[in-house]
């Protein structure tokens, strides 16, 4: 069982089809403030490693259509990477046509071990991109970091990307990275965080929240391990309480309750995908009983 299944038996292919964005529902929409600034973004944005299409029209249509939602509904963060095989090319093309940069808090990645190759790369998402600057520029999975980060730090006093930040999706790396936040100025830390992965909100989430630096969350699904988990569950009631309408709501909502998390970057290759993660910020979040009501739940599983 997939997303699309767990999206339509929660929500009705009728309803989801139509559907129909409002200017008040996207005013709904939760943001949250970035913590060295205090500028404030959506706190649903778009993950997009499944964006590597070809060229072709049929490839890129169905996330034309998701941008657009994504735009209807107040943009936010695009969290992209070079390593996201096209991905780059096809947001700066789709973006470009939709002429929605505007729109959107633009944030893409290095993974370098040299500096030189760093600053090549980066160059290369600028071109990719489209963009002559970058909202944020992040050191993915911690690689090169030592190298990189200077070079982070130079752009941003040029102008060339407005926030720093520095990212993992591993728990084998929160040793190093919690190092790296106690020592180092960073705007943005990007971690794994989800019912099945708590592990970040024992010592980094804390420590991010201490130190001033917003917290974007990946893997709010688990890389979609949670949905196969309560493949056989209806939505509990007293969820409903907090405005779940769909499992995917109920995982994100978990997620963006903690609070040091600033903005949850889920995947969102379909227009329905958008509605549906959106519309989990347009309700409040669980309270902290409900949060540990959610877990015990999932651990009951």
């Amino acid at each position: 069982m997939d997303r699309r299944t767990f999206t339509l038996s929660a929500l009705g292919a009728a309803a989801l089809g139509s559907m129909r964005l409002s200017s008040a529902a996207a005013s709904e929409v939760a943001k949250r403030a970035i913590p060295s600034t205090g500028e404030e973004i959506p706190i649903i944005g778009l993950g997009t490693n499944r964006y590597g299409v070809d060229e072709s029209d049929e490839a890129r249509a169905p996330l034309r259509e998701s941008l657009q939602r994504f735009r209807a509904w107040g943009g936010g963060m695009i969290d992209t990477a070079p390593m996201y095989r096209t991905s780059e090319s096809v947001l700066g093309d789709l973006i470009a046509e939709l002429g929605m940069r505007k729109d959107v808090f633009l944030a893409t990645k290095v993974d370098k071990n040299s500096a030189e190759s760093a600053r090549t790369q980066m160059l290369s998402s600028h071109e990719k991109l489209k963009s002559g600057t970058f909202d944020l520029m992040q050191i993915h999975n911690l690689r090169g970091w030592q190298t990189s980060l200077p070079l982070l730090e130079e752009w941003k006093r040029s102008g060339r990307a407005r926030y720093t930040g520095i990212t993992t999706s591993r728990s084998s790396q929160y040793a190093e990275l919690e190092k790296i936040l106690a020592k180092h100025d960073l705007d943005f830390v990007q971690l794994n965080y989800s019912l099945e992965q708590r592990e970040s909100a024992e010592r980094l989430m804390p420590l991010a929240a201490d130190r001033g630096i917003g917290v974007i969350i990946n893997r709010a699904f688990g890389g979609g391990r949670l949905f196969r988990a309560v493949a056989s569950k209806q939505i509990p009631d007293w969820a409903k309480e907090f405005g779940c309408e769909s499992w995917a709501q109920f995982l994100l909502k978990y997620a963006l309750s903690h609070p040091a998390a600033t903005v949850a970057i889920p995947g969102m290759t379909k227009a329905r995908h958008v509605d549906d993660n959106f519309a989990a910020a347009t309700t409040r979040m669980p309270s902290a009983e409900e949060r540990r009501r959610q877990e015990r739940f999932f651990d009951e599983l």
